[in-house]
């Protein structure tokens, strides 16, 4: 199987090292028009890196990894070299299924995905939607591509831009908390190191352990607040803060903005 990457930026990159590492290895291309950074991931990567054009004849899967600015304008230079049969996944927020469908050849499955940052280590979040013409084959085969990377969920797509919201976006929510907590130890008298290395491990560990233990993140809320505690205290001034609503007012925002940016 021959799988074009079209852009190679962080997440073409990310992207690519994940498809490498499946069994069987596919033939994997990198399209990238700077030169310097399509020398590096010659390099790094060990793969062909070429135009867009080049990459695209004669594979199977195409990966559209650009700007969603810079994604139709793409398709216009590449659409007509993908095969009737390919698979496209695109990851640019905001471009919908039937706009690509438009912009290639009739019978090509395309598929729309959001992944999140932490792909970069195997551990991303990727939402999947499949276009109105794709094929239960292709979306399977887009779905075990994507594990590549971590897990995997097959939504709407009207749903994508809940999808943003809540993963897309949702990394840089727990760096704000681990930003703010951090701070927030070195005001109590803590240095800058350990408090840092205190608020990784905390957090590393919590979520692991709602990952690992399967119970409900309230359920497990409940455990470690006693009542009349310090956690107790904590989570008090939380609540009087509101800040359980102004989180889904986060999300909300960012599911809006989503919607602006793909024009629905």
């Amino acid at each position: 199987m021959r799988i074009a990457v079209l852009g190679g930026g962080v997440m073409g990159e990310t992207l690519a090292l994940g498809l490498l590492r499946l069994d069987p290895r596919p033939e994997v291309v990198v399209a990238e028009k700077r030169e310097e950074r399509a020398g590096e991931l010659a390099r790094q990567l060990g793969v062909e890196v070429c135009s867009p054009t080049v990459a695209v004849r004669g594979s199977d899967v195409v990966v559209l990894v650009v700007k969603p600015q810079d994604t139709m304008t793409l398709l216009a230079e590449v659409g007509s070299d993908i095969a009737p049969g390919a698979l496209v996944i695109s990851i640019a927020a905001g471009i919908r299924t039937d706009a690509i469908e438009a912009a290639v050849n009739s019978g090509v499955n395309v598929v729309r995905a959001m992944p999140n940052t932490p792909a970069r280590i195997g551990q991303g979040l990727t939402g999947l939607s499949a276009g109105v013409n794709c094929s239960a084959d292709a979306l399977a085969l887009a779905h075990r591509l994507m594990s590549s990377v971590g897990m995997v969920v097959t939504v709407p797509e009207h749903l994508q831009d809940a999808v943003t919201a809540v993963s897309g976006s949702g990394p840089a929510y727990l760096f704000f908390l681990a930003e703010a907590m951090t701070n927030a130890g070195i005001e109590l008298g803590l240095d800058p190191d350990t408090a840092a290395a205190m608020v990784r491990q905390t957090l590393l560990g919590a979520a692991m352990l709602l990952d690992e233990s399967g119970e409900p993140a309230e359920d497990l809320r409940r455990k470690v607040t006693s009542p009349g505690g310090t956690t107790a205290a904590a989570i008090a001034a939380l609540e009087s803060h509101e800040v359980a609503g102004h989180i889904g007012a986060a999300l909300t925002a960012a599911r809006d903005r989503s919607r602006e940016l793909s024009g629905s």
